[in-house]
């Protein structure tokens, strides 16, 4: 059996509806914020959850930071990293 999503990924479950650009815009926001990331702290890969809009947490080391909304570092904040909760 084919997959019906090949082309649109994540976005598949809409189906026909709100219009191409915006369902292939929605699936590259998606998809950056799901992705692997990278814990600025401890440095491993695929721990990093989201806790709400802007703040990320490591599951491994158990560090909180504020980050963007869909991924944990911006360009601002590569620059000027703020940590709200550092624990462990």
């Amino acid at each position: 059996m084919a997959r019906r999503t090949k082309s649109v990924g994540i976005a598949g479950r809409f189906g026909p509806r709100y219009g191409s650009t915006l369902r292939k815009r929605w699936r590259d926001v998606m998809q950056r914020r799901y992705a692997d990331h990278v814990c600025p702290f401890c440095g491993v890969k695929g721990h990093v959850k989201r806790l709400s809009v802007g703040l990320w947490t490591c599951t491994k080391c158990g560090s909180i930071w504020a980050g963007g909304a869909y991924v944990p570092r911006t360009g601002l904040n590569k620059n000027f990293p703020r940590i709200v909760v550092r624990e462990g």
